[in-house]
C-alpha cells in the first residue's frame, strides 16, 4: 500500500513512518524542510516538501495515495507565541481533509487527543462523551476545534478514522512529560502534583494502533488509543524502582496553581521555560486526562503494554543516553 503522512519527522509520525516501512509499505511524507529528514529518505521513505497550512504543496505528495494518516500537530504547552495552534491543528487539519476529498483517497486516519476532553475531574470518558467547557490550554482548545472539523469531515462522507492517545512517552519524546522525566533522572524534577492522572501509552504502541485503525476501523469512527491508567504519582513510583532514584515530593495541586499565578506575573517580565509557564503549570495541577480504550480493545485488537514495561525500556534509554553526554 502507499500512504501519505503528515508529520512524519515528529516524535508519533516518526514511529509510524518506520512501522509502515517495517510492514513493506510505501510512504510519501510531506516536510516543511527535506534536507532535515535524511533519516527518513534512509528508510527508503519518499519525503517530498509541504506544509499543512498550505494546501496545494501537499497535493503531488497525497495524489495516488492509498490511504492518509494525518499526525502532524501543534503541541506547545506554555509556549509564549500560540498562533501556530489554530495554523497548524486547525487549519492544517482543514487543508488535509478537503485536499483527501478532493482526490478521492479511500480511507483516512486523523491523530486527535484525549485533551479535547479537557480535564476529566478523575473520570475515565469513552467516546460517547464531548466536553463542552473552556478549554485550560491553548493546544486543547485548538485540537477540540480540529476534532469537530474532522467529524463535519465525517458527516459529509469522508471514510476517515479518528484515533485519541492520551498521554505518549518513549525514548528520545518531545513532550513536557518526556522531558519530566528526563529531569526526574537527574533529580532535577523538584515536586509533582498529587491527583494528575493520565491515559499512558508508549509511542510504538501509538504507532501500531494507527495501523489498525487504518486496517481495521470503520469508515466515520471514532477511537480511544490510550494506554493504561496511572496517577503521576504512581508513574513514578514505578520508576523509582526501576532506576533507583527517588521520586519527586508530590504536593497538593493548589501549590502548583499558586506557583502558576506567580508565573503568570513573572511572564510579563521574563521568558520562562516552557514547562514552567502559567499554562504549562496549569494543565498539570491535578488535572486528569483520562480515557477508556476498551472499544479499541475489543474491535481493533489493540494491545497497550503495561505502564512497568514501557518505562523500563524509556527510562534506562534516557539514563544511558544521559550518561553518554557527561562523558
Amino acid at each position: 500500500m502507499k500512504y501519505f503522512l503528515t508529520g512524519a519527522t515528529g516524535f508519533v509520525g516518526g514511529a509510524i513512518a518506520r512501522l509502515l516501512v517495517d510492514r513493506g509499505h510505501q510512504v510519501n511524507a510531506v516536510v516543511r524542510n527535506p534536507a532535515r529528514a535524511s533519516d527518513l529518505k534512509e528508510l527508503g521513505i519518499n519525503v517530498l516538501q509541504g506544509d499543512v497550512t498550505v494546501k496545494e504543496s501537499m497535493r503531488v505528495a497525497m495524489q495516488g495515495c492509498e490511504g492518509v494518516f494525518h499526525v502532524a500537530g501543534w503541541y506547545k504547552v506554555g509556549a509564549k507565541d500560540k498562533t501556530l495552534g489554530q495554523k497548524i491543528n486547525v487549519d492544517g487539519t482543514r487543508n488535509v481533509l478537503e485536499l483527501m476529498k478532493e482526490l478521492k483517497i479511500p480511507k483516512g486516519v486523523y491523530t486527535s487527543t484525549l485533551a479535547v476532553n479537557s480535564d476529566t475531574h478523575g473520570q475515565v470518558r469513552d467516546e460517547t462523551y464531548r466536553f463542552t467547557g473552556q478549554h485550560i490550554s491553548e493546544y486543547d482548545r485548538t485540537k477540540a476545534e480540529a476534532h469537530d472539523v474532522a467529524e463535519k469531515f465525517i458527516a459529509d462522507g469522508l471514510p476517515l478514522v479518528i484515533l485519541m492517545p492520551g498521554l505518549i512517552y518513549g525514548p528520545d519524546g518531545t513532550s513536557l512529560s518526556d522531558e519530566s522525566l528526563r529531569l526526574y533522572l537527574q533529580k532535577k524534577l523538584p515536586l509533582i502534583p498529587k491527583r494528575s492522572a493520565y491515559s499512558w501509552a508508549h509511542v510504538d504502541d501509538i504507532a501500531e494502533a494507527h495501523l489498525l485503525g487504518m486496517e481495521k476501523a470503520p469508515p466515520g469512527s471514532t477511537y480511544i488509543i490510550g494506554g493504561p491508567n496511572y496517577e503521576l504519582t504512581e508513574a513514578l513510583e514505578i520508576a523509582e524502582k526501576i532506576t533507583g532514584v527517588p521520586r519527586p515530593m508530590a504536593v497538593p495541586p493548589f501549590m502548583l496553581s499558586v506557583t502558576g499565578f506567580f508565573s503568570s506575573i513573572a511572564e510579563i517580565f521574563i521568558t520562562l521555560p516552557e514547562m514552567y509557564s502559567s499554562e504549562a503549570l496549569r494543565v498539570q495541577a491535578g488535572v486528569t486526562y483520562l480515557g477508556d480504550n476498551s472499544k479499541a480493545k475489543r474491535e481493533l485488537g489493540y494491545q497497550p503494554r503495561p505502564l512497568e514495561e514501557g518505562l523500563k525500556l524509556t527510562l534506562l534509554y534516557e539514563r544511558e543516553k544521559l550518561a553518554a553526554r557527561e562523558v
